[in-house]
């Protein structure tokens, strides 16, 4: 590392699914000197990762986690949120689905005053990143990028996901052979960031490339503390490592990508935020900015757990997803707002020969907010998600619950099956009514945060950064991962954090004046 009297470039505060792109993209310029910083461990190559890093068939959930809680609804307890701590992020221990988002997702973004993030501005950056092993030759995907996705055929299937697909078919349900088509909907295998048993992190697509760069930095073990701000300009970093020591990072931009979760605790603790929040804190406010750590958003999921006949068919030796439904709700006018997928097992040890079928609401009218109560850089953040707190979001995803149902009952996944529940409760007999109870109750986290610092216009009260991800109020900083998000999208968020990353890192490496560099 250079001596820390030397002034970075870009100094990029957290590698996860954006932050390593942004570090990759920006370090291409050679006259740029880049350092990225992260909380957890880096491992530098494949054959030096953990197996838990390795492992694509199941979530890391314990030694790279930032041991996060949530409460999902107003009914329901406290309980995990994992996270990913280590170079990578999430995408170093999530499900590896590689799922887009829908046209409408972006320009209803541009809708919002961010014509930079329309379609068919975001699509070129989607193809890039991309390796599609399946439909690269098709004109809306990849085939030479950094991100490895295939689909598992139909002999790659287990017992339970053949039967799952069959069952669709048995409902009406079309097949969809890409999930990734901008038009398309209905069922089919998940499009995967996952070779084999090998989980394609942006760690390992884009920092193995990037390393030997002798203008990057990486930062490992070292946990940001605050920004240092003076006169409105970032001009510093204090960040703390394994050891204790507490030092400065000095720079010209930087740019924030700790995620949806840790980016509003950084900016609060550096005084950036609303004013009640910041006294709550202790601190003195240094900039309003009433948006941070609010707007939350994410994919609330219910699940019915189907315990098996054979109990041989559900295995954690399986990939836990193969495959998805997307689908639009009854009378809704948000095309694909419904998904429906199987999980291959289970994590209750009380029911260990089970799968779930999820319900999973894929466009959301409520929020919620991340919450930041002390100064202690090492306090847990309070996360509130608030899950159907709107009835349009509870009428849905009700819906999705009574298909799930539907499935359960279907052959040939239903001569699978012994036993369904919800949360070990009998849902057989429950009406509308009842199965709407236990929505609002049981409602969980799709684990898809995104929208606590969003992008807008400045005449947005409640955006933090403009469509370039700039700081609407602090000079030198960019904000570039899921926080900027203004909506979620029908997808799991990892691919589109990945091509916020692509976007703003691709913009600081050819427009640094912008920035300015």
């Amino acid at each position: 590392m250079q001596n820390t009297d030397f002034v970075y470039d870009v100094v990029i505060l957290g590698a996860g699914s954006a932050g390593t792109v942004v570090a990759a993209r920006a370090s291409e310029d050679p006259n740029k000197q880049v350092c990225l910083i992260e909380s957890g461990p880096d491992y530098s190559d494949s054959t030096s990762l953990p197996e838990d890093l390795r492992d694509p068939y199941k979530n890391s959930l314990v030694d790279h986690d930032w041991n996060h809680s949530y409460q999902p609804t107003a009914e329901h307890e406290n309980i995990n949120f994992p996270r990913g701590r280590v170079t990578g992020g999430s995408s170093a221990v999530n499900t590896t689905i590689a799922l887009r988002g829908i046209p409408e997702d972006y320009d209803h973004w541009a809708d919002l005053g961010n014509s930079e993030w329309s379609w068919p501005n975001v699509l070129p950056s989607f193809i890039r990143l991309e390796r599609d092993l399946d439909f690269g030759s098709e004109k809306y995907h990849g085939d030479a990028g950094p991100i490895a996705i295939r689909r598992h055929p139909w002999d790659e299937l287990t017992t339970t996901h053949q039967a799952w697909w069959e069952t669709a078919r048995n409902l009406g349900i079309p097949d969809c052979e890409d999930h990734n088509n901008p038009d398309s909907f209905g069922a089919g295998a998940q499009p995967m960031n996952r070779i084999g048993k090998l989980r394609i992190s942006t760690s390992l697509a884009y920092l193995g490339t990037a390393r030997g760069r002798p203008n990057l930095t990486i930062q490992a073990n070292s946990h940001v503390r605050r920004l240092i701000i003076n006169n409105h300009k970032v001009t510093s970093v204090e960040i703390q490592t394994t050891d204790g020591t507490i030092k400065k990072i000095h720079g010209k931009l930087f740019v924030l990508s700790a995620g949806a979760i840790q980016t509003p605790g950084i900016l609060r603790r550096s005084g950036v935020g609303k004013p009640d929040d910041i006294q709550a804190m202790g601190l003195d406010l240094v900039a309003r900015v009433d948006g941070v750590g609010h707007n939350l958003q994410d994919h609330p999921i219910i699940a019915l757990t189907c315990e098996l006949v054979d109990p041989t068919l559900a295995s954690p030796d399986m990939p836990l997803i193969q495959t998805v439904m997307r689908y639009t709700a009854d009378a809704s006018s948000h095309r694909n707002d419904l998904q429906i997928e199987l999980t291959s097992w289970t994590q209750r040890d009380d029911i260990p020969s089970s799968v779930a079928l999820l319900g999973v609401l894929e466009h959301t009218y409520g929020s919620g907010s991340v919450l930041t109560k002390s100064s202690d850089p090492f306090a847990q953040p309070i996360i509130n998600s608030l899950f159907c707190e709107d009835d349009r979001d509870t009428s849905r995803l009700t819906q999705s619950l009574q298909d799930c149902l539907q499935f359960s009952l279907t052959k040939p996944l239903s001569e699978l099956i012994s036993k369904v529940s919800c949360n070990s409760q009998d849902v057989n007999n429950l009406d509308t009514e009842g199965l709407t109870n236990l929505v609002r109750r049981y409602a969980k986290s799709g684990y898809h945060p995104c929208g606590t610092a969003k992008m807008g216009l400045a005449t947005d009260s409640g955006s933090v950064v403009d469509q370039h991800g700039r700081s609407h109020t602090i000079d030198g900083l960019v904000i570039a991962d899921a926080s900027i998000m203004p909506q979620i999208p029908r997808a799991n968020t990892n691919l589109t954090s990945i091509m916020i990353g692509e976007r703003i890192g691709e913009w600081i490496r050819t427009n640094g004046a912008e920035y300015g560099l």
